[in-house]
């Protein structure tokens, strides 16, 4: 993954933050659902991880080491590294039972009905 993280800007001031430890601040957050805020004292301070995670979100990192990592374990599992297609099966995609006009109640159905006819019927006459 240490090729993947972004090296210090050129010209800036020297990191002195261990990006493992920030990483590993990251991946606690995420996994435990917590605040940033309360991160355990043994990680670097809260705003310095936050800001590396959301410079590193803007540019695309993160999206990077899961491809990466994607790539890495379908390889271990004897495929090729991206996958060629997708597919989708009937029985796998749900759809709601309930919804779409059906579930309009007869007041809102009325009232679009009747918007609907008027604005065409006042549109037909003006020609």
């Amino acid at each position: 993954m240490a090729p993947l993280i972004p090296t210090a800007k050129y010209g800036g001031r020297p990191r002195t933050t261990d990006i493992r430890e920030v990483v590993n601040a990251i991946f606690y957050v995420l996994r435990g659902g917590c605040q940033w805020r309360l991160l355990p004292k043994e990680f670097p301070p809260y705003q310095t991880v936050y800001h590396y995670f959301w410079t590193w979100r803007r540019a695309g990192v993160w999206e990077r080491m899961h491809d990466s990592l994607r790539g890495d374990v379908r390889e271990a599992a004897g495929r090729t590294r991206e996958p060629r297609a997708g597919s989708s099966d009937s029985q796998t995609v749900q759809t709601t039972e309930t919804g779409g006009g059906g579930a309009m109640t007869a007041a809102s159905a009325s009232v679009g009905a009747s918007a609907t006819s008027s604005s065409l019927s006042s549109g037909c006459s003006s020609s």
